[in-house]
């Protein structure tokens, strides 16, 4: 809704009021985004409105609405957390690196409504811990209406499992994500929302138009990795988009996205909340195949027209180990390793065939400097 609201605001305008009467704003988004509140705050303080009006909130249906609020009149604040710390059970870790997670505090549980965070298996856990949210109280629900077996999956001795991840620091409560909305790739754990956040400040994309899920076929151990952008354009057009998504998350995260794949529409709730389970559904079923078949013609297409490592024994012997590595993917002197996405593991097994081909002659920093098979082995011929 403020984003909505800002992109109108900059492009029209606002007719002059006085909104220094407003006294108090409840933001309850899922997930809250601090840069958008300041944002909001920082673009109508010419009207009036006082910078420390928003307070940031959690609720949900079950619960008549209210479970935490920040106190009224404080600034708002917000935590950096560690992204690889954040899986149920894990102890919290602080970091301003660029592997953190910015999250708002939502304040402490109004009264009369009880928080707890959780395990896997109901136990409590201390603050600081990572886990599930569960809520009892006079103000939530006895149960769902004539469904016995949620009220059984979901109510344990009073308990509320609200299907929120979260933790308390210093008494203070911040939501981590929903738990049906982590992708769990090669043993780590990743949360949709962060995932498209990282690839909001693209130029080509915004909030709303980027969704990150994650979709496990029968019978497989991870989660395969997806990104749907929302694009009507021509399927060419789209190939630079989808280099661009693949290196920004396999270089900020080590994840590797699976696919790329343009869609007409995204899914919503009538509350505007992304139905990304949908878009799950739908790539399971086929219903995204012809894209993704265009996209990986259009992506081999142009590695064969680049393709001369014949010609380079060092790259060749580079190609080689990387091909022998990365089974799923045929990657090509030119091919960046990020853009095409391979996971951390892989990079790491790239890295340790190298050293002992080429002894003490490439950090793993290197791959990030030289992306390319063709970069990389001109830096070793140099070196050597």
């Amino acid at each position: 809704g403020y984003k909505h609201f800002l992109k109108v605001f900059q492009s029209k305008g606002i007719d002059q009021i006085d909104l220094s009467n407003v006294r108090q704003i409840f933001n309850g988004a899922e997930p809250i985004s601090l840069e958008l509140c300041h944002q909001f705050l920082n673009a109508l303080s010419d009207y009036g409105l006082d910078s420390q009006s928003m307070s940031p909130v959690y609720g949900l249906a079950e619960a008549s609405l209210a479970v935490s609020f920040s106190k009224p009149g404080c600034a708002m604040k917000s935590i950096r957390l560690k992204r690889q710390k954040l899986a149920v059970g894990d102890t919290v870790e602080t970091t301003d690196g660029d592997d953190s997670m910015e999250f708002v505090f939502v304040g402490e549980p109004v009264d009369n409504c009880h928080v707890q965070i959780t395990d896997m298996n109901n136990n409590p856990l201390t603050e600081n811990t990572v886990g599930k949210i569960q809520i009892k109280g006079d103000n939530v629900t006895a149960g769902y209406y004539l469904d016995d077996e949620i009220n059984k999956q979901l109510i344990n001795d009073g308990w509320l499992d609200t299907g929120d991840l979260g933790v308390f620091i210093n008494s203070q409560m911040i939501i981590t994500g929903r738990i049906k909305d982590i992708i769990f790739v090669h043993g780590q754990n990743f949360y949709s929302h962060d995932l498209e956040n990282i690839l909001h400040p693209l130029d080509e994309l915004e909030l709303g138009k980027v969704v990150a899920t994650g979709v496990r076929k029968s019978g497989a151990d991870d989660d395969e990795l997806l990104i749907f952008i929302l694009y009507r354009g021509e399927i060419e057009a789209f190939i630079p988009l989808v280099n661009t998504i693949r290196k920004t998350i396999n270089e900020t995260t080590g994840a590797e996205v699976h696919h790329v794949i343009p869609v007409k529409r995204i899914p919503k709730t009538t509350s505007g909340k992304i139905q990304r389970h949908l878009l799950g559904d739908e790539y399971i079923s086929g219903h995204f195949n012809e894209e993704i078949l265009a996209i990986h013609d259009l992506l081999q297409a142009h590695k064969e027209s680049t393709d001369d490592s014949s010609t380079d024994t060092t790259a060749s012997k580079i190609l080689t180990i990387c091909n022998t590595t990365v089974e799923d993917k045929q990657i090509n002197l030119d091919d960046n390793l990020f853009e095409i996405g391979i996971s951390s593991l892989a990079l790491a097994e790239i890295h340790e065939q190298l050293d002992e081909l080429y002894p003490d002659k490439v950090d793993i920093t290197d791959l990030f400097d030289h992306p390319t098979v063709r970069e990389l082995a001109t830096f070793l011929d140099k070196k050597s």
